[in-house]
Parts: C-alpha cells; sequence; structure tokens
C-alpha cells in the first residue's frame, strides 16, 4: 500500500514537473520573439516583417533544439567525443539558417532593405543558433546523464533490498529446523524412559511451531506477544530439564506494547540454556528483564555458567551470530546485542530501536 501510494506521488511529481518545463518552453519562445521583435523594430523595420521574422526563427529554433535533447536522450557522446557533439551541433545551426532564411525570403518578398538585411545578418544569426542548440545540448546531456545515475541508483537499493530479504529470510528458515532437532532429540530420549513427558513435549512443540506459523516474517511485534510465544519455548525446554530450569521474566509497563522482531528472544534464551544448564546438574534460573529507555527497547537475558567449563564468547554459534546479523539487516547498526560476562553470570543484551 505505501508502495503504491509512492508509485503514484513519484507519477504526479513527474507530471507536475513535465508541465512546469513545458510552461517555461513556453515562457522562454515568447520572450525570444518578443525581444527579436524588439530589435528587428529598433532597425526600422514594419510590426508584419518583425513578428514574422522573429516568430519563424524562434519557432524553427526551438524545433532544432527540440531535436537535439530528444536525441541525447537515446545517445550521448562519451568523454572524448565532445568535438563530434560540437559538429553535431553546428550542422543542425547550419540546417537551421538555411530552412529559416529559405522560409522568410520567401515570405517577405516586397523589401529589398529586409533581403538585404537577411543576408548580412547570416554570421550573427549563425553564430545564436550554434549558442542556443550548444547550451540545450549541454543542458540535456547534465539532465539526462542525472537521470541515469537516479536510476541507476534506484536499480541498486532494490537489488539491495531484495538481497536484505532473501538473507532475513534464510536467517528465519535456519532457526526453525535448528530448534526443530533440538527438540526431536528430546523427544526421542524421553520417549523410552519417561512416554508421558514425550507425549506432552510433542504437544508444545506442535503449539510453539503452529504459533510460528502464523507470524509473518517481518513483521514486528510486541513484546508482550514475543513474551507469550517465547513461553511455549520454555515449557517445552522444562519438560526436558524439568526442576533443574527456572525462569524469572519481568518487564516494565512502558515496554508492553513497544515492537521487536518476531523469534528475535528465542535463540538468546536457547544460548542461556544451553551455557547455562549443559554443565551443571543444579535448578539453574534464567532472568529476562525489559525495559524502555530511550526510544529503545532493552531485553536482558542472563544465566549462570562455570567459567572452568564453558566458555561464552560474542556471536559464537548459530543462535547469537543470526540474531545479531538479523538486527543488522533490520536497522543498520552493529551494537543492539552486546555480551558480558561478570563472575558467574553470563548477560546478553538486545536493543530494538522503535521507528
Amino acid at each position: 500500500m505505501l508502495r503504491q501510494q509512492a508509485n503514484t506521488e513519484h507519477v504526479a511529481d513527474s507530471v507536475l514537473s513535465k508541465s512546469k518545463l513545458t510552461l517555461i518552453v513556453v515562457q522562454c519562445i515568447v520572450a525570444c520573439i518578443i525581444s527579436q521583435s524588439a530589435i528587428l523594430l529598433w532597425f526600422g523595420f514594419s510590426v508584419q516583417t518583425s513578428l514574422i521574422d522573429s516568430s519563424i526563427s524562434v519557432c524553427l529554433l526551438g524545433i532544432t533544439c527540440y531535436l537535439i535533447a530528444n536525441s541525447l536522450q537515446y545517445y550521448r557522446p562519451e568523454k572524448n567525443g565532445y568535438l563530434l557533439m560540437l559538429l553535431y551541433c553546428s550542422i543542425l545551426a547550419s540546417l537551421w539558417l538555411l530552412v529559416n532564411n529559405y522560409t522568410l525570403d520567401k515570405l517577405i518578398l516586397n523589401d529589398p532593405y529586409y533581403s538585404e538585411f537577411l543576408y548580412n545578418s547570416l554570421p550573427i544569426r549563425f553564430f545564436i543558433g550554434l549558442l542556443m542548440i550548444g547550451l540545450i545540448a549541454m543542458i540535456s546531456l547534465v539532465w539526462y546523464t542525472q537521470l541515469d545515475q537516479k536510476e541507476t541508483e534506484k536499480r541498486k537499493l532494490e537489488a539491495e533490498t531484495l538481497a536484505r530479504n532473501a538473507e532475513l529470510y534464510n536467517l528465519r528458515q535456519q532457526l526453525q529446523p535448528h530448534f526443530l532437532f533440538n527438540s526431536l532429540n528430546s523427544i526421542t530420549a524421553l520417549i523410552g524412559s519417561r512416554p508421558e513427558e514425550a507425549r506432552k513435549m510433542i504437544h508444545q512443540l506442535s503449539d510453539f511451531l503452529r504459533g510460528t506459523l502464523k507470524k509473518e516474517d517481518q513483521q514486528p511485534v510486541s513484546l508482550i506477544d514475543e513474551l507469550e510465544h517465547l513461553q511455549l519455548y520454555l515449557d517445552i525446554e522444562k519438560v526436558r530439564f524439568g526442576h533443574r530450569l527456572s525462569t524469572d521474566i519481568s518487564y516494565n509497563e512502558a515496554c508492553k506494547t513497544k515492537k521487536l522482531p518476531p523469534m528475535i528472544l528465542q535463540p538468546i534464551v536457547e544460548n542461556a540454556i544451553k551455557f547455562g544448564l549443559y554443565d551443571t546438574t543444579g535448578v539453574v534460573t534464567i532472568s529476562i528483564f525489559g525495559e524502555y529507555d530511550e526510544n529503545e527497547l532493552h531485553v536482558t537475558v542472563q544465566n549462570p555458567y562455570d567459567p572452568d567449563t564453558t566458555r561464552p564468547k560474542n556471536g559464537t554459534g548459530f543462535g547469537l551470530s543470526g540474531v545479531k546479523r538479523r538486527l543488522h539487516l533490520l536497522f543498520g547498526r552493529t551494537d543492539l546485542l552486546e555480551t558480558t560476562s561478570y563472575g558467574h553470570i553470563f548477560t546478553t543484551k538486545v536493543k530494538i530501536p522503535q521507528i
């Protein structure tokens, strides 16, 4: 809808620009006719002769200028081809002068003084014609070159947008198998020893995947909706780890409706569970806290870890690196994901600008 509206505005702007340009051209033609008529009147010619001379000369010159401007739309000389362009302008000026003088000579027959004036003014008329045609040629070259550059930039931007959307889609598609394989492995492990819990986990996994399919790829969701969907994932993990996994989720009221990309928190929490529970046997609490600060939604995920058995790194594995890449593609910034470790606590903080 927005793209269609932008295209409509662009078309309207183009029509308006063409209308303005046409008006300017008409005004210039009228001004030239009046100026040339005034000069001829000053030389002592009649009003009729002055109007005929100026109208024919200016209109034929306008047609010649249109021809060169239109031809430059399809052909533009190379950097070393300006001498050829000068020759082309000179030929057009000569043709204009021949047609103009022939026409005026046939229309104004009863004024010998005008015929002599017309012959004597040939060099001046040629110089003025060449100057006008050359000026129009230069303006046309600059105009069409700028149009080509804008069109090239537009195509480049469209290509970059398509590539960015394709990569975002690829990242989202990678996330599903990544999480699904882990869950299926856990279900396989539970089937033999705890079949009821395995059945419960299958139902929870079904609910989680159904909710994931309902989300549009890049449409932002509110924090409260993302946390509700994240809770489905946490319920699945609690079946795997039992009483060992505990969660503490809190947020400020101001950030409940703030937007963030869908499925942006699940890889972060999965990373926290990986480093927090895989090498321990006790109870581990994963803390998730949301706050709104300076037009940004901040979500902090903390998990305990043992620095002697685990070595968390910035952006290691698919999870954090995928999140960081998605944030960069969506917002054009590389500082939206931060990881720190202090003591036995590993902290991941994601910042979502509110546009």
